[in-house]
């Protein structure tokens, strides 16, 4: 797993995105950690070759873990499940699939140029 940390470098923000690392430091189907907006973001890329970015911060048990989590689906959803509780959230929408009054931020992202951009809100 790669994490990648921004605190050092410098980012460049263009029309609201924030570029956050290259698109070869995404393992398809593993999650890694950046830093956009101030926030822990972890970000996905999936075998199909699909994106997904939802906060890090894990809201059953206070950890900055979802980038570590399983991904999966259910059904036709793309989902991560957490590396503590085991919880599952839809990578789409970051909507819990165990309890539907929880869910995670979800961001939008995009690979431009062989990088990936995090929208910032």
């Amino acid at each position: 797993m790669v994490e990648i940390d921004l605190r050092h470098e410098a980012v460049t923000v263009t029309d609201g995105w924030v570029d956050v690392c290259a698109f070869d430091d995404l393992v398809p189907d593993r999650g890694v950690c950046v830093l956009a907006g101030g926030r822990q973001v972890a970000v996905f890329r999936l075998s199909t070759g699909e994106l997904y970015a939802v906060d890090n911060h894990d809201p059953f048990s206070g950890a900055n873990v979802m980038s570590r989590g399983i991904v999966g689906s259910k059904g036709d959803v793309p989902k991560v499940a957490s590396p503590m509780y085991k919880q599952t959230f839809d990578l789409r929408t970051g909507r819990s699939l165990d309890d539907p009054t929880v869910a995670l931020p979800s961001y939008r992202v995009r690979a431009r140029g062989g990088r990936i951009e995090i929208a910032v809100r």
